[in-house]
């Protein structure tokens, strides 16, 4: 399983710190809050692929929270956990979009199971403005699992890379309007950043544009024209 980005949300601090060793110990990176504002003050500035969140909270409880997130960001994830029964409470969240509920005490099973249902499938964002080879990569990709959206100009892939969580980008330099480098360091300025390969005709000029980037994000630089398996091979490191 892919190492998630995962939220835990509970007043409860021995049960949160729980829940959170046993994620961390399967490789997830696991950040807490113990009250709703905070985990609302969180979610302003961080996405998190998964959040588990208690319905009984001190100051707004889990519902009210989880409501308010889910205006902040409407594609969060968020699973309800409750020692109680509140149903009309915990109807009003999965009817706004949560996960489901998980009613304590659960076996980590269940969360394991709910992790499983998340996970990233290969939502692959292509950024290219040559639409024959854009179009090659993603009959490509497309066949041998992905699924794939194109774009063909920078502005285009800014405004798709910040409406969607995909999970990589593929990324060529010389784009009309807004260049890749100029795309991705937006991305990465909004807190949209998406694990990147950048794809390049212009070995020069690539050199020294990929000296102004920092590493976090990317998995490599392909030089046009590649064997379409290095792609593939990149990315099945990236994503398994």
């Amino acid at each position: 399983m892919k190492s998630l980005r995962i939220f835990v949300v509970d007043d409860d601090v021995d049960f949160a710190e729980s829940l959170a060793e046993v994620l961390s110990n399967r490789g997830h990176i696991v950040e807490m809050a113990h009250d709703g504002e905070d985990a609302i003050d969180r979610f302003r500035n961080n996405d998190f692929d998964i959040t588990f969140m208690d319905v009984k909270l001190p100051g707004k409880n889990g519902v009210e929270s989880f409501l308010e997130i889910r205006n902040l960001k409407p594609d969060a994830k968020i699973m309800m956990m409750t020692g109680y029964s509140i149903e009309q409470l915990l109807q009003q969240a999965v009817d706004n979009g949560a996960l489901g509920i998980l009613h304590k005490p659960f076996s980590f099973d269940k969360v394991f199971e709910t992790l499983k249902k998340i996970e990233p499938d290969g939502l692959i964002l292509i950024a290219d403005d040559d639409p024959d080879f854009a179009g090659s990569l993603d009959q490509f990709l497309t066949e041998n699992g992905y699924r794939v959206a194109v774009s063909h100009s920078g502005d285009e892939a800014l405004r798709m890379g910040q409406r969607t969580r995909y999970d990589a980008l593929v990324l060529d330099f010389r784009m009309p309007v807004i260049n890749g480098l100029d795309v991705y360091l937006t991305l990465k300025k909004r807190g949209h950043l998406i694990p990147t390969i950048i794809v390049t005709g212009y070995a020069d000029e690539a050199s020294s544009m990929l000296g102004a980037l920092k590493q976090d994000a990317m998995i490599g630089c392909l030089f046009k024209p590649f064997n379409p398996t290095l792609l593939l091979a990149a990315l099945e490191e990236k994503l398994t």
